[in-house]
């Protein structure tokens, strides 16, 4: 008898590996009739990753979302799933275990079926908890493993992060395949193994198209016993996005394999509703480029998705480096050029830091790490002289064991740095944080809201969170829509959105914080806290640790970075300078709260000015 080959439509992933925004709810709302009556779907993925920060950041509550978004596929008897990020949850740093308990009790109480949950270095360790969490909320438990193409990720390497999942207690494998560069025979083998060894388990397929290699690592996984795959629409479909359901449902069909029917008028419905949400704004924040595929991304692994951001940050760079070359009196480098080098630097550091999968948050630490690189040696400088925090916090171990090993040449700069490197639970370093979010919404008069899912988002993302709460992020979208719209001739990828940040009096803070001390910019440029020039959520949040004489932040200067770094050890009161922002030399772009001795200047570790 023909098995049966199921369907999941991933609606938020198509958006979030486009652009930067998903629909709002009403949008969602209006396209969910049309999706269910295509009638080929048993699953949709409705939210996780970055669905809670983006209805943030326009001024929306995410929970009404979701909430309102996942009850037509439930009364349709459509199973809704989302997608988390182990010891990060639904952001791109640690987590702790109270919150992410509490996300997966307000997920299922919103409607969430299922919890795909994946840890980018695949570490069994930071997913133990997302399966026993998930479990214990009346979640069915996903684990996605992180695909990727190297000498370390092997079947055998793969099916010891299964032994230890299933060991946990999780209901089904995913193949997240985020690069869309594993390779369809291999990936048949690791399915056959799954299968073989676990039988009850079930197999999902997830991979992008970007490199090519997608349509026909779905036809090998599901002769080897997969039971769904996952797909998109037009005209999100192709490119550095997903396979079209329309022809991964014809091959199946023709190999065999039993497929439910599907309703081309439907089809044709969420195609005409997910270009007008593209054509009403979301359009404005997706690059012309993400609609082609490239066997480039063959060679660097990185996400098609990153493509257009990582393409912004080449841009944003490119004066930078040109500026050196002419003082060098050399020739001015194209961003072809530029492109191809990055690529090529992401081949030379990825080995080299253990190859991390390129996945979320890894994929921008390794190519963070490359550009500055890149950056450096195209100024006379060597390799690896910045290294932001996050990507220290993953060499180091903090978040979770690195499937490769380091090389000799990175382990001896931690140790001249006098880092030190950490081998145990990942989880232990971050304590829980609910009290203290509960104190602080009983001090600001919030509700915790219903089945607490205000108290949650508060906890997952405080920033994104307070600014929503105080209409700072509803202003800030407007304008910035406005000012894409006054400029919708220009390529969508290099808009800089300068984000209007609160006016802090040095005065003020000295008085309400006695051991406040100011970080200044070292130079005139532009604001980086991270060296994603695009991502303007990006700044360190009230309570932020920071040690002295270790960068924070950048500042993209015309002749290069120039690192900010604070002067005490100590925590993050205020941010004064948004990512992206222009600063001038010796502008305050934060201020850190340290010990009185560290401000009178008694701390031998304290940097000058």
């Amino acid at each position: 008898m023909a098995r049966e080959i199921k369907f999941s439509l991933v609606y938020r992933d198509m958006w979030q590996s486009s652009g930067k925004y998903v629909p709002r709810v009403d949008q969602l709302e209006e396209v969910a009739p049309a999706i269910i009556d295509m009638g080929c779907f048993d699953r949709v993925e409705t939210n996780g990753g970055a669905f809670e920060q983006v209805n943030l950041l326009f001024g929306e509550n995410p929970n009404v979302a979701v909430r309102r978004w996942t009850a037509p596929f439930h009364k349709a008897g459509i199973q809704t799933h989302m997608l988390e990020r182990g010891l990060n949850a639904l952001r791109m740093n640690p987590v702790p275990a109270d919150v992410r308990e509490l996300m997966f009790k307000v997920k299922k109480a919103q409607g969430t079926d299922i919890a795909r949950s994946f840890c980018g270095l695949n570490d069994h360790r930071n997913l133990r908890l997302s399966v026993e969490y998930a479990k214990k909320a009346g979640m069915v438990s996903q684990v996605a493993l992180s695909i990727t193409s190297s000498p370390v990720h092997t079947v055998e390497y793969y099916m010891g992060v299964v032994d230890k999942v299933v060991e946990y207690g999780c209901d089904e494998i995913c193949l997240k395949d985020m690069a869309g560069i594993g390779r369809p025979a291999f990936l048949a083998r690791l399915t056959a193994e799954i299968k073989k060894k676990y039988p009850h388990l079930v197999v999902q397929y997830h991979g992008h198209t970007g490199p090519g290699f997608s349509p026909a690592s779905m036809l090998e996984v599901a002769r080897a016993g997969a039971d769904y795959l996952d797909v998109a629409v037009e005209p999100l479909s192709w490119g550095k996005v997903h396979p079209d359901v329309i022809t991964i449902r014809e091959m199946m069909k023709a190999d065999g394999f039993v497929v439910k029917d599907l309703n081309m008028d439907a089809y044709m419905e969420v195609r005409r509703l997910t270009q007008k949400f593209m054509d009403d704004f979301l359009g404005y924040w997706i690059n012309p480029s993400n609609h082609l595929m490239s066997s480039l991304l063959v060679g660097c692994g990185l996400p098609g998705g990153m493509m257009g951001s990582m393409m912004a940050d080449l841009k944003g760079f490119q004066g930078a480096i040109n500026a050196s070359e002419r003082a060098h009196g050399r020739p001015e480098i194209s961003l072809d050029t530029l492109m191809v080098k990055l690529f090529d630097e992401v081949q030379h550091v990825w080995p080299r830091l253990g190859y991390p999968p390129l996945v979320t948050p890894f994929s921008q630490y390794v190519k963070n790490t490359s550009l500055m690189n890149l950056m450096n040696v195209l100024n006379g400088k060597p390799r690896w002289t910045t290294i932001d925090k996050d990507t220290w916090n993953m060499i180091l171990g903090r978040m979770g064991q690195l499937p490769g090993s380091l090389a000799p040449e990175i382990v001896e700069l931690a140790k001249s740095k006098g880092l030190e490197f950490y081998e145990g639970n990942p989880q232990d370093m971050y304590p829980d944080e609910l009290p203290k979010f509960r104190q602080i919404m009983k001090e600001e008069g919030w509700d915790e809201g219903q089945d607490k899912e205000e108290l949650f988002e508060l906890a997952m993302h405080e920033r994104q969170y307070r600014d929503y709460k105080s209409g700072v992020a509803k202003e800030r979208f407007n304008k910035e829509l406005e000012d894409l719209k006054a400029k919708a001739g220009a390529p969508i990828n290099v808009v800089r959105p300068v984000v209007e940040m609160p006016k802090f009096n040095a005065e003020e803070y000295a008085s309400r914080y006695p051991h406040s001390v100011p970080v200044q910019a070292p130079a005139k440029g532009q604001m980086l806290w991270q060296v994603d020039v695009d991502d303007v959520s990006t700044a360190p949040v009230a309570g932020t640790e920071v040690k002295a004489g270790m960068p924070v932040g950048y500042v993209q200067t015309y002749y290069g970075m120039e690192e900010v770094i604070p002067a005490v050890d100590g925590r993050v009161v205020a941010v004064t300078a948004a990512q992206g922002s222009k600063v001038i030399k010796g502008e305050i772009v934060a201020f850190v709260e340290g010990s009185a001795d560290a401000v009178k200047g008694d701390n031998p570790e304290a940097g000058t000015e």
